[in-house]
């Protein structure tokens, strides 16, 4: 099996064929959630036999980790793309503008991250999205855009706490104006 022969290289036909059910696998837990994804509704989807998936992943379980994994790498790219080139608070402000508007470009991702969270997959390593937060909390207490005495720790959770409720918001209610709330959510922090 290529999934499981590290010292073999995928072919590009495995290749692609690996990241076409990754995407289908994204689209299946976004329709139906985590507990109602199967191998045989992934199979069904991307137009093969349960066997064929098996073949590139050694269970559903594989699959929906491979796709949680390129949905989080996605997402950090963005998000880090848009904060790289920012200090001080601009940066905490790029962050909450980025992730908001990834989650409103990409509904299927966040659906994905949010049954794999509830699911309780393991993330790939890296700091978590506090420790993130906080460092560019901590960086903008540094820069003098927040006052010395912040919580840098309470600031991040409450950062990442009305991100999550404005994702969420727009999941539920795609009226909802997720790029308007981003921007009340920074005046708020200034």
């Amino acid at each position: 099996m290529p999934s499981t022969n590290a010292s073999k290289p995928l072919t590009l036909t495995e290749q692609a064929r690996r990241a076409q059910l990754i995407g289908v696998a994204i689209e299946t837990v976004a329709a139906h959630g985590y507990g109602g994804t199967s191998l045989a509704r992934i199979a069904e989807a991307a137009g093969i036999s349960k066997a064929a998936v098996l073949y590139h992943f050694p269970s559903k379980d594989a699959v929906l980790r491979a796709a949680y994994a390129s949905v989080l790498e996605s997402l950090v790219a963005h998000v880090g793309a848009a904060v790289e080139p920012h200090t001080g608070a601009a940066a905490v402000e790029a962050y909450i503008r980025a992730l908001v508007g990834y989650t409103r470009l990409h509904p299927d991702h966040t659906r994905m991250i949010i049954e794999s969270l509830v699911a309780e997959v393991d993330p790939p390593g890296g700091p978590g999205r506090h420790e993130t937060v906080a460092g560019l909390v901590t960086a903008a207490v540094a820069a003098g855009d927040y006052p010395a005495g912040t919580d840098v720790r309470t600031t991040a959770v409450i950062v990442n706490g009305a991100v999550d409720a404005i994702v969420s918001a727009g999941l539920a209610d795609p009226a909802f104006d997720t790029a308007r709330a981003a921007e009340q959510l920074i005046t708020m922090l200034r």
